[in-house]
């Protein structure tokens, strides 16, 4: 079995797992999100597109629901021995598959805990759901109910969290000494990735973004390449990945002179950050960074160039997105503890002048101050 932690770990966080259910009252939790089903069983696969669900009731038991193409994955990746296919049919649905399952775990007519909130559960299939189980057993929403357990990290992940750490300070190396004028957008991201997967790493889960010129004020990747002006600038966001945990970076690179407005956002970027990591202590909220970052920004002018958002906890994650609950946006209660994998970005983006700076690293909380987990150096950096 390709296992990337020990029985024991496992153990420890279904355990943990079965408390928060039965804390909530649920017999069983139906699992649709990929991630739930990683961190708890080891299970790896990007079958989550289709229809799956693991069923784990508070006894301890458990059964996978599948496809035939992720039997084989199953058993070598996790821990699971109750692995079930539904069968590619006609008009067949797996829901139904799903139901007799449930009658023969002796779970109908129990209280369920579902997640919904995941892209392991598409709105047709959540649907089906309603309609053929809703009136057999009584359905909780608990989307949450792992994430809470996944944001605090153990002493195992955080070994793994720093080796995608160290693989993010590759990428950024590797990319960093492609940047100049004249270079493609393309060779710098291959340098970037292929740093990664040298190391050891994996995919990450969304596409790394890379954008220069105008396209440097995006938040998003975009298809399409270009090569860099003489004069220019280039934003990079991206996560070292490493058995799927990510720690992630972000930075705006000036080719050629800086400009004085790049000069400026970039100290207003570090600014934000240096206050953002004096509130990333236990027991402040992730409303409190946010509005530490807002502060900085708003005091100088910058509430039209900065985002609603200034970055969110990482973790083991599958596509679309590497982002993990919680976030730093305005009145987040979530409150911060120790063992938190955190990333912290601020982002300008003036569009009056076509200026982007960028500045973002990721934290290990503490018992006390956040430790960062990157080495890059946070100076306004400038290539030709």
């Amino acid at each position: 079995m390709a296992l990337h932690f020990n029985r024991d770990e496992y153990a420890l966080r279904e355990a943990r797992t079965i408390e928060a259910m039965r804390a909530r009252k649920l017999d069983a939790m139906l699992l649709f999100a990929q991630d739930s089903m990683y961190w708890l069983t080891g299970y790896d696969t990007f079958g989550f597109c289709f229809f799956q669900c693991l069923v784990l009731k508070a006894d301890g038991s458990k059964a996978l629901l599948t496809r035939s193409a992720d039997l084989r994955q199953a058993q070598r990746t996790s821990i699971i021995e109750d692995i079930r296919i539904w069968i590619d049919r006609g008009e067949a649905s797996p829901v139904l598959q799903l139901k007799d399952l449930l009658f023969e775990m002796e779970l109908l007519g129990c209280r369920l805990g579902i997640e919904t909130d995941t892209q392991g559960l598409t709105a047709r299939n959540g649907r089906l759901i309603d309609d053929n189980l809703a009136t057999f057993a009584d359905l909780v929403e608990a989307s949450d109910l792992v994430p809470h357990l996944r944001a605090i990290k153990s002493p195992a992940e955080i070994v793994y969290v720093r080796e995608a750490a160290r693989l993010a300070d590759l990428a950024y190396e590797a990319g960093i000494a492609e940047i100049r004028p004249g270079a493609d957008e393309g060779r710098i991201l291959a340098a970037m990735q292929g740093a990664i997967f040298e190391g050891g790493g994996d995919y990450p889960g969304n596409e790394f973004i890379i954008g220069s010129g105008p396209d440097a004020l995006l938040c998003r990747y975009k298809s399409g390449r270009r090569k860099l002006s003489e004069r220019d600038q280039i934003t990079l966001e991206f996560a070292g990945v490493y058995r799927h945990y990510h720690v992630a970076l972000m930075r705006t690179v000036c080719v050629g002179e800086p400009t004085e407005r790049h000069r400026d956002l970039h100290e207003a970027a570090l600014a934000a950050l240096k206050t953002v990591e004096a509130e990333m202590r236990p027991g402040r909220t992730f409303g409190d960074v946010f509005e530490a970052h807002a502060r900085v920004f708003d005091e100088r002018g910058l509430i039209e160039h900065r985002l609603n958002a200034c970055g969110y906890s990482l973790g083991a994650r599958f596509t679309p997105s590497w982002m993990d609950w919680p976030m730093f946006y305005k009145g987040n209660a979530a409150v911060i503890v120790p063992n938190m994998v955190l990333f912290a970005h601020m982002i300008l983006m003036d569009s009056e002048t076509g200026t982007a700076m960028c500045l973002g690293r990721s934290y290990l909380t503490t018992d006390g101050d956040p430790e960062p987990l990157s080495t890059a150096p946070l100076d306004l950096v400038a290539r030709s």
